[in-house]
């Protein structure tokens, strides 16, 4: 697993900023502000600029659909 670091937009709450940047939200918002430290100090709506740590998960090989346009 990769850690990326994004920064917020203004006024962009914590599952905003994980929904733009990975595609998904729910739990995966409760492990980041265990993995960012004083990152839920700083309310619902982070402040523009607050640099954010994202772990970037690949998904399993045999977990992903191939789609063909042609047989």
């Amino acid at each position: 697993m990769r850690i990326i670091t994004v920064t917020t937009q203004t006024a962009e709450p914590l599952d905003a900023l994980v929904w733009r940047v990975l595609g998904r939200s729910g739990d995966t918002v409760t492990g980041i502000l265990a993995d960012n430290k004083g990152l839920a100090a700083l309310g619902p709506v982070l402040p523009a600029g607050t640099a954010v740590r994202l772990p970037l998960a690949l998904p399993a090989a045999d977990t992903l659909q191939i789609v063909k346009l042609w047989d």
